[in-house]
């Protein structure tokens, strides 16, 4: 799953791109409104950290030209102002949570976790797809009720596909996924990513549907 991180602290920002960096995410960092309402109205997010207290832009503004060009990517705002007027501001432009500061990160890492989810029609952070199953929160996977071992890499292939419910996906559209706006990845690479789990979990696990992409077995679409 792809995260932008919207934080001006710049300490802040780097904690909290690690912690959604190991929970799975693949995360772009924003420090300041305009740039955060360009990235986000030009790249593919699953999920945006949005901190109100922006320079140039403030979040909510920020939030607001989002959901009027259709952006419909789940928000978590962020703010150290706590009042309930905000809340209610923040939901009413657009907003699917609010987190105020200061927060306990595995609490941010459940609340972000749960947007991805529920955006993808899903209500558990296990999912299972035919005989796969993946356990979002463990960020581990069985097969036909055997242990499969996963690179970092592997887990969030399956997982994105998980969450594509019966979508074939493009080649194009998992690299944009799988690898941050600094070490972008190509198609190539995720064929060759598809061969190695194929040969680790089984050939039948993943399905190419020529001309569209990649399916999980077992996942309708």
């Amino acid at each position: 799953m792809r995260a932008l991180v919207i934080e001006d602290e710049t300490a802040v920002a780097q904690d909290l791109a690690q912690a959604l960096s190991s929970a799975g995410f693949v995360v772009d960092i924003s420090s300041e409104g305009e740039d955060a309402w360009y990235k986000g109205s030009v790249e593919d997010y699953d999920v945006a950290v949005l901190d109100l207290g922006l320079p140039r832009i403030d979040g909510l503004s920020v939030l607001k030209r989002w959901r009027s060009a259709q952006r419909t990517f789940p928000v978590l705002i962020l703010s150290a102002r706590n009042d309930w007027t905000e809340k209610v501001a923040g939901i009413e432009a657009g907003a699917d949570d609010y987190l105020g500061k200061p927060f306990e990160m595995g609490e941010l890492i459940a609340r972000v976790r749960g947007l991805v989810r529920r955006a993808a029609g899903r209500a558990s952070s296990i999912i299972e797809v035919g005989q796969l199953v993946l356990d979002t929160h463990r960020m581990s996977a069985t097969y036909a009720g055997r242990p499969i071992r996963l690179s970092q890499l592997e887990f969030r292939f399956l997982d994105y596909l998980a969450h594509q419910s019966g979508r074939a996906v493009s080649a194009g559209e998992l690299a944009e996924h799988l690898y941050g706006a600094d070490e972008p990845g190509d198609t190539n690479a995720i064929e060759a990513l598809v061969v190695r789990l194929r040969r680790k979990i089984g050939p039948q696990v993943i399905e190419t549907r020529r001309g569209f992409g990649y399916l999980l077995a077992g996942d309708g679409g």
